[in-house]
This record gives structure tokens, sequence and C-alpha cells, in this order.
């Protein structure tokens, strides 16, 4: 599902990213959080996957009950991606083997 049929499939979607000193990111509407180690972690949201690059990153609160998950460390980078599938396999040697 692309971010423009989430807009309007489900109009109450609501994300908070809170970054505090480049150090601590407060982040809601997590749905699971797929890969983390000290320098990347990857977060699935409800508006796409969230990477966090940095280092020395560590999760400090996790809960998925809230939806919430708090990364501390050096923060360097923050990229939203979508995480649907069917865009990751159009790509240029799908398109020819098909």
């Amino acid at each position: 599902m692309t971010l423009e049929e989430r807009k309007m499939t489900n109009t109450s979607i609501i994300q908070n990213l809170v970054l505090e000193n480049r150090e601590k990111l407060s982040i809601s509407g997590v749905v699971d959080v797929l890969s983390f180690d000290d320098q990347v972690v990857i977060v699935e949201t409800e508006l796409g996957l969230l990477t966090v690059k940095g280092e020395n990153l560590r999760i400090n609160k996790l809960s998925i009950d809230t939806s919430e998950v708090v990364v501390e460390g050096e923060i360097y980078h923050l990229a939203y991606s979508e995480n649907d599938l069917e865009k990751k396999s159009s790509g240029f040697l799908s398109k020819i083997f098909k």
C-alpha cells in the first residue's frame, strides 16, 4: 500500500518524531522493529519504513502496546521508505524477465 492509499483509507494516522539534541529520538505510530544494531535501526511505522542511522544507537524504550520506540545515541540520519514488496519487485531486472 502506497502512502497515498494509506492517506485515503485512514485519515486518522498520526505519527510523531521528536528528536532531542540529535541524541534521543521518540517515535510514535510504530508497528514493528525490523532490525537494529549500534549504527542502524529500521522501524516499520504506519507511514512506511523509518531508517535511523548514527553511532552507539540503542533502543531505550520499546512498547508495541502503545506503538512507541525511543532510540538513543548519536543520530545522524532519518529517512522514510515504502515497505511495499511490489515496489521492490518492479525493478529493472524484473521488467526484463516479464
